[in-house]
């Protein structure tokens, strides 16, 4: 990852994707100063150290962002040494977890198996352990999918799961923004009302086996154009995935504090 870091050229690649995340190859090349095939390669330098992935849409391939192999140095290792220098690569990775307009995008490998990884994405035991939220469900599509956080229970007709492919693909609605909800977070009945107005939104994980690894795709979109919520989203989902892996790979996730 820091070999494929050092070289400018890829910096400013990222710095492209940085400014407007999910570009074809043809919009990169935009302005650039190298042929088409230099810029695919510096980029599947980029995608082989894990700092960019890509997703088909039709005939389109979209480059994006993914800060998971710099948190992994900066909550798992660095933080041993120097408090600081890790601090800074956290907000590096804030910097560089850019969102498309209307959605959320992240990819990380866990050193585990996909029923291990399903597991963990379903069962509340899991799920209170590394996210501090308690998921319930049979995970059927059409199933209400329950929340408990903070002692508030969250849960309607329109929380379901979408989508359900135990170990490959799960997808379901997000949870409604209650007024419970927004008092266990501390928020207005202004910032609840504003909150809850916003369209339902969906997060879907895709997990393939890659060697001994697991690659988990987090997509989580369905926000409205200049979505209040979207903004926290993006915050929330590193750590949470950060802690997840945390958790597969050591059997304990990070400290609350991480």
């Amino acid at each position: 990852m820091f070999k494929a870091l050092a070289d400018p050229t890829r910096r400013a690649l990222l710095d492209r994707l940085e400014e407007r995340n999910g570009q074809t190859l043809a919009e990169l090349c935009e302005g650039a100063t190298m042929s088409r095939q230099s810029v695919s390669k510096h980029l599947a330098v980029l995608e082989e150290a894990g700092v960019v992935t890509t997703q088909w849409r039709g005939r389109e391939k979209l480059h994006f962002l993914d800060a998971a192999p710099l948190q992994a140095i900066a909550d798992r290792w660095l933080s041993r040494y120097d408090q600081r220098r890790a601090a800074a690569l956290a907000d590096l990775e804030t910097a560089l977890e850019a969102p498309t307009v209307n959605e959320f995008v992240y990819t990380t490998y866990i050193r585990t198996t996909p029923e291990a990884l399903w597991q963990a994405l379903t069962e509340p035991a899991f799920t209170r352990r590394y996210w501090g939220v308690e998921l319930t469900s049979d995970w059927q599509v059409g199933s209400v999918v329950a929340w408990q956080f903070a002692g508030v229970t969250m849960a309607d007709d329109e929380s379901v799961v979408v989508e359900s492919d135990p170990p490959r693909r799960l997808a379901y609605h997000w949870h409604p923004i209650t007024p419970e909800f927004g008092r266990a977070i501390e928020a207005s009945e202004e910032d609840v009302a504003r909150l809850a107005a916003e369209p339902r939104s969906l997060v879907a994980f895709d997990l393939e086996q890659v060697g001994e690894m697991v690659k988990l795709r987090v997509t989580h979109g369905g926000f409205a154009e200049g979505s209040e919520l979207l903004p926290g989203i993006s915050e929330g989902w590193p750590a949470i995935l950060a802690s997840l892996k945390t958790l597969l790979e050591t059997g304990e996730p990070l400290p609350a504090e991480a």
